[in-house]
């Protein structure tokens, strides 16, 4: 387990739990009470910690190496129903746009997500998760089958946003991008979206546009990463905490400006603390409102979709 700066004091109270259970065993001392002991205070130190974290903290927590990825999730909810499907049918096939058929229970569901490395050579492989052009021709390739066959789209996004190299703008990433959020507002079958990691760019939105819009408590969202704003800024780095909180990025702020329909709570440390409770958590999420989506027809879930994007930003005074 891996840890992060604000989360040493879990770290050494997880340390000493550890070594005092070793003690408990290997020797004939009773350390019951200490172990108690410790446990209680690494409650605390765990409910003081992640009650009031910080835009930036939720930001590190939303990349923690630990943390489950697009497949992950993909896998542990459809288990071995689940058949990858590959290339854009023009270039290549993009490692970091993942996508395929699976069920959930009975019902079939398209999935299509940003795929992020878990080490370096699959990091290279990933492209970090910063898809090309041919990745979202890719996405928009599944979901145009996906509408074909009345089958609704469910969209995973972790992304630090699509790849920025010259290639990619040569191949014409901004109208790949552009020609997603198009055809997605006017797709005729329910899409589901959720944030399970990152959220940054148009990277996020190419394939963002949803029915329904859930984030994980410990994502984000945002036209552009805290690090970016703070170099654009202030010409360096050393303000992403400040970009971050004035970036209104987090789940809750979200949520409050109406940008997103609900937040998806973690287990306590995030998402990596517990996996297993966490992909219940989204799996759940997809069903309940697929549910509420099913039985609207195509025109009116188009209507809805577009009504919805529509009054985004909308002030009456």
């Amino acid at each position: 387990m891996e840890y992060l700066d604000f989360e040493l004091p879990i770290k050494e109270l997880e340390e000493q739990l550890q070594k005092c259970q070793v003690i408990g065993k290997e020797s004939e001392v009773d350390v019951t009470g200490t172990c108690l002991q410790i446990e209680k205070k690494l409650i605390e130190a765990k409910t003081k910690i992640y009650k009031d974290l910080t835009a930036w903290q939720r930001v590190q927590l939303s990349r923690h190496p630990d943390r489950p990825y697009t497949l992950d999730h993909i896998r542990a909810i459809c288990g071995e129903t689940f058949l990858e499907l590959h290339g854009d049918r023009n270039f290549k096939d993009d490692k970091a746009m993942i996508g395929g058929l699976g069920k959930i229970g009975d019902q079939s569901f398209m999935f299509i997500g940003q795929q992020k490395g878990y080490n370096t050579k699959t990091r290279q492989y990933r492209n970090f998760g910063m898809a090309n052009p041919e990745g979202y021709r890719k996405a928009l390739r599944l979901m145009k089958s996906a509408e074909k066959f009345g089958i609704p789209v469910v969209t995973l996004i972790d992304t630090p946003g699509a790849y920025p190299g010259l290639e990619a703008e040569e191949r014409g990433q901004g109208e790949a991008i552009a020609r997603n959020i198009f055809e997605m507002t006017r797709l005729k079958v329910p899409i589901i979206t959720v944030i399970v990691g990152e959220g940054a760019s148009g990277g996020a939105l190419g394939i963002g546009v949803g029915d329904v819009v859930l984030m994980l408590e410990n994502t984000w969202y945002s036209v552009i990463s805290p690090e970016s704003c703070s170099s654009i800024l202030w010409h360096s780095w050393e303000y992403k905490e400040q970009a971050a909180d004035a970036l209104k990025l987090t789940s809750t702020d979200m949520k409050k400006q109406k940008l997103i329909d609900e937040i998806i709570k973690e287990p306590l440390g995030g998402a990596h603390r517990d996996r297993e409770r966490t992909f219940k958590s989204v799996s759940n999420a997809i069903v309940k409102y697929y549910d509420t989506l099913k039985n609207l027809s195509p025109k009116d879930l188009v209507n809805q979709r577009m009504e919805k994007y529509a009054n985004m930003g909308v002030f009456k005074g």
